[in-house]
């Protein structure tokens, strides 16, 4: 007989004989099997519920799914709400922290970009970059995590927008090359133009001879106010040292970031006493 006939001469829904028939057909019983692992404490309409709150809003505290979980009807522990978003495909991360950029700033970067895209690598090794950084003495800034998939890690919702600002710290001026690190220069007070042509004078150039970069090779710096000053651009043309045009609020694209960020970890792992100390490790490392 088909599944319509059975199922109405036994009073049962029709998916419900096709399950029966097919669990005979491929275990050879009709009772309900073991299952290889417990079943899932949150419902697919939680499920979705979820994933339409972090989806919306990356940011979410697992606390706070847990709270709309049960005014929905759904009791659970924060574990088991991580656990159902990682099966999801999302993980909990660490939330970028991007420049604050207006629409003049994003209009640059694009013309930056489009103007460098066809450059070979040739052209970027003898690029010497620059930096100044602030490392603080209670070690790298907290962190916010997010929920988000591998490849959304720069998406605006994954990401939190700094700016520039003081504390307990010390200042460093750094530079580095294709091929190695340039000299290290800690900052004494506030720096105006005249400091920053000053340490340009005791540290550029000796690290450009030290690293032996040769004839052709570029210089870059951003866009703050003492390294575009006119006599600060009168000094480095007098000096014969041409500089990269270089879009504003756009330190995630000086790959000197990413040599900072290795030195502060560095230097968090030996935990300094006082700010001596740190500017000792820093130079150390």
């Amino acid at each position: 007989m088909g599944y319509k006939t059975i199922a109405k001469q036994l009073g049962e829904k029709v998916t419900t004989v096709g399950a029966i028939i097919r669990k005979w057909k491929k275990h050879k019983r009709t009772v309900n099997l073991p299952r290889p692992w417990a079943p899932c404490k949150i419902s697919p309409r939680g499920v979705a519920m979820i994933m339409r709150t972090v989806r919306n809003q990356p940011r979410t505290a697992r606390e706070d799914l847990v709270n709309d979980l049960k005014a929905a009807g759904t009791i659970v522990t924060k574990k088991t709400t991580g656990y159902t978003l990682r099966r999801e495909g999302l993980k909990s991360c660490s939330a970028r922290k991007v420049p604050l950029l207006k629409k003049a700033h994003i209009h640059a970067r694009l013309k930056f970009a489009n103007d460098h895209l066809n450059d070979s690598e040739d052209n970027w090794v003898k690029v010497l970059w620059s930096d100044e950084t602030k490392i603080d003495f209670f070690g790298i800034n907290s962190t916010r995590r997010v929920w988000r998939r591998r490849n959304a890690a720069y998406d605006p919702k994954n990401t939190i927008p700094t700016v520039k600002h003081g504390g307990g710290n010390i200042m460093l001026w750094g530079c580095f090359f294709s091929k190695g690190t340039g000299q290290l220069h800690c900052i004494k007070g506030t720096m105006d133009g005249a400091m920053y042509r000053q340490i340009l004078g005791e540290n550029l150039l000796p690290s450009a001879r030290a690293l032996k970069m040769g004839r052709g090779w570029v210089f870059q710096h951003d866009n703050d106010p003492k390294h575009t000053a006119k006599a600060t651009k009168e000094w480095l043309k007098k000096k014969d040292i041409k500089v990269l045009e270089w879009p504003s609020q756009s330190p995630d694209l000086n790959p000197i970031e990413n040599l900072w960020r290795e030195l502060k970890v560095r230097v968090a792992k030996h935990q300094p006493r006082n700010l001596n100390d740190l500017e000792k490790i820093c130079k150390e490392e």
